[in-house]
């Protein structure tokens, strides 16, 4: 696959974890530098999407929201209307256990013509780790517009690709939302 650009989303209100998600610390390390370390061996094109001063310890281009308050789509909206790229890594800031195998297999089974490519199991899908195409800017837009939020009715609405992944590499995709989630992940690892 040629150059694509990963766009990380650091927003959200985290209310149910009471602090900016991406730095929560697990292993002794913020999940955001888990996700970089998983990135780095496919690429060094890493920006983040935040509005929070706190990732300013990192070396990565921020990038504010452009609208505001509208969840993961607002971030995306972001990313592709900043991406040099066609094709576009969008990763939430809160799946610490993703891994460059993972993210290669992504890469590597994406259909040039799909403008969303993400993985699901036979229970849950995984929009926020997934190759989105600026192709698809315009209904994003729409969908902002007309306050239709939801990721699922997204990715219904245009060309899209779905790898199949068994339930048990669901664990490695799952983001970690709660101080609880946060919790199990650790009692389940150790």
């Amino acid at each position: 696959m040629e150059t694509l650009t990963v766009f990380i989303l650091c927003g959200g209100k985290s209310s149910r974890m009471q602090s900016e998600k991406g730095l929560v610390l697990f292993q002794g390390k913020p999940f955001i530098e888990h996700i970089i370390k998983a990135i780095l061996p496919i690429t060094s094109t890493i920006k983040l999407i935040t509005n929070s001063k706190e990732y300013d310890y990192l070396s990565y281009q921020k990038i504010p929201d452009i609208i505001i308050d509208k969840g993961p789509l607002g971030g995306i909206y972001t990313a592709l209307t900043n991406a040099e790229t066609e094709f576009n890594l969008i990763l939430s800031c809160d799946i610490p256990l993703i891994s460059t195998e993972l993210l290669s297999e992504l890469m590597s089974k994406h259909n040039k013509e799909a403008e969303i490519t993400v993985f699901a199991s036979e229970s849950r899908m995984h929009p926020l780790i997934g190759i989105y195409s600026k192709k698809v800017l315009p209904v994003i837009k729409s969908a902002i517009d007309s306050d239709d939020l939801k990721m699922m009715n997204l990715i219904a609405k245009v060309p899209h690709q779905i790898i199949t992944i068994e339930e048990s590499e669901n664990f490695h995709l799952t983001n970690i939302n709660s101080v609880d989630e946060l919790n199990d992940l650790n009692i389940n690892l150790s």
